[in-house]
């Protein structure tokens, strides 16, 4: 027989040794009355899904040890202990997968809450209204991990726990189960995390203000624009209003009228001043020749003054006017002959 199969018996035989002894070994400390757990395992699933899991289990595994021995012997009526939290947790362990579950914390739930029963069922008693004794027991068990998580496990924020107790319920507990378990854990966080709560409290605090202090700014800002648009259509409204009147004020004349009868006045005084040169050329022919000139320039002077007088006096929408001026400087044939 070579070395080299020497080794691999020698090998395969202290595999199967240490294989024996470690199973001898499990065997043992499922039935000894004391149990502990290594709390460092490196292969535990430490997150929040696998503690939830773990809660699960201890919330399992504690309402089958208060409806079995914890009430037995309480009321003292059998007197045994056969069903221990660690025997319990065992059996957890044989008939479960619990690769995905953080079996540590699930442990030493199954190991304190037990140890901690009476302290914790205190703790729970000053913040109910009725006997512990008459709580269900799937209440009892989610109040004492709360109860538990709360008192020793500090590094859980305590709205966690209370989260955590009302999803438990959901699963195990009665419908309107979750307002006890909720007022009883949240009087006790008050209780045990003064200082959280308190600064939990804070925060919300300066979280709302910031969001009124937010709101309020955008309230006044939407105010702000509307007043700004308000005022925008006052201004343009208004100069629409100044244009429409500025507008509105001023006469409006009809050309073609206006036209029609500035031009029948013209032709009225340039038919008089044609008449009254024709008439005075006449009554010049009579007299000496070196007066023809100044009694002509003269006429023309009396006819421009005339003319303007008749203008200032004239007024375009009286067609009564036009009538009166055509008679007032008409010259009749016997006041010609008079002169």
């Amino acid at each position: 027989m070579t070395d080299q199969l020497k080794r691999a018996i020698n090998t395969a035989q202290t595999a199967q040794a240490n294989d024996a002894q470690a199973e001898a070994t499990r065997i043992a400390s499922s039935s000894a009355g004391e149990q502990t757990f290594d709390m460092s395992e490196t292969t535990y699933k430490t997150s929040h899904t696998a503690v939830r899991k773990a809660r699960r289990f201890a919330m399992q595994g504690l309402y089958e040890w208060l409806v079995t021995d914890r009430r037995f012997d309480k009321d003292g009526k059998l007197g045994w202990k056969d069903n221990a939290p660690h025997d319990i947790a065992a059996r957890t362990r044989a008939s479960n997968a619990m690769h995905t579950v953080h079996i540590g914390y699930y442990h030493e739930m199954m190991r304190d809450i037990p140890e901690q029963i009476d302290a914790l069922d205190a703790l729970i008693s000053r913040h109910l209204d009725r006997d512990i004794d008459k709580l269900d027991t799937v209440e009892h068990a989610i109040l004492l991990i709360g109860a538990y998580e709360l008192q020793n496990r500090l590094e859980i924020p305590y709205k966690v726990v209370l989260d955590e107790a009302m999803k438990l319920n959901n699963h195990f507990g009665a419908t309107d189960a979750h307002k006890l378990i909720n007022a009883v854990l949240d009087k006790m966080a008050i209780e045990l995390r003064a200082l959280e709560v308190d600064a939990d409290s804070k925060a919300n605090l300066r979280t709302s203000q910031k969001a009124a202090t937010q709101a309020n700014a955008k309230q006044a800002e939407v105010q702000s624009a509307a007043v700004e648009e308000a005022s925008e259509s006052t201004a343009e409204s208004d100069i629409d209003s100044t244009s429409t009147a500025t507008a509105s004020n001023k006469p409006r004349i009809s050309a073609n009228n206006a036209s029609v009868k500035r031009n029948s006045a013209s032709k009225a005084l340039a038919n008089i001043m044609d008449y009254k040169i024709n008439k005075k050329n006449d009554a010049a022919k009579n007299e000496a020749p070196n007066n023809i000139v100044n009694d002509k320039s003269a006429e023309e002077s009396a006819v421009e003054e005339n003319t303007s007088t008749n203008d200032v006096s004239y007024d375009e929408n009286s067609d009564a006017a036009d009538v009166g001026l055509h008679d007032s400087n008409l010259v009749t044939p016997n006041e010609n002959n008079k002169d």
